[in-house]
């Protein structure tokens, strides 16, 4: 069998370990009925307790048709409502239900749960090593893609 010529490269490495750690969070998350995306729209609404459409949007990295999309999947779970602003009908503010506040709850653990799976074996001072070169790889080739090649919509 010839091995892969990547195979000893750090985007082979990175790409292997971004698709494992993406299908390990699917399987948690389907424990709770939910897609990969949708946890990170539950996770910032917890945070500050509702959001209009473009602050999702811009918060997620991605386009508001896709927010939207996410926000429309969520409603028909029941796990978040869409509410106009008091004092300006233009305005749509997402905010959770109660199972959406408790559904955002059970995020909190399955990424916890994620994370010491992942680094397991990594002292404190490995884990914070291991972000910052992530970001600098981040930041190295964020810094050569135009806006809207960005590949940072999320899936669901």
């Amino acid at each position: 069998m010839t091995k892969n010529p990547y195979a000893k490269t750090v985007g082979y490495a990175l790409v292997h370990a971004a698709r494992l750690h993406r299908a390990r969070n699917a399987q948690l998350l389907n424990e709770l009925g939910l897609f990969p995306g949708q946890e990170q729209v539950l996770t910032l609404l917890a945070a500050e307790g509702g959001r209009t459409m473009g602050d999702l949007a811009d918060l997620l990295r991605v386009r508001p048709p896709t927010a939207s999309k996410t926000v429309a999947r969520l409603a028909a779970q029941g796990l978040v409502e869409r509410r106009v602003a008091p004092g300006d009908g233009r305005v749509v503010k997402v905010e959770l239900t109660e199972e959406g506040r408790r559904r955002a709850e059970a995020v909190d653990g399955v990424w916890s749960a994620l994370e010491d799976e992942a680094a397991d074996g990594l002292d404190g001072k490995d884990r914070k090593r291991l972000r910052k070169l992530l970001r600098k790889l981040g930041k190295n080739l964020g810094g050569r893609l135009d806006a809207e090649d960005s590949p940072d919509e999320i899936d669901d």
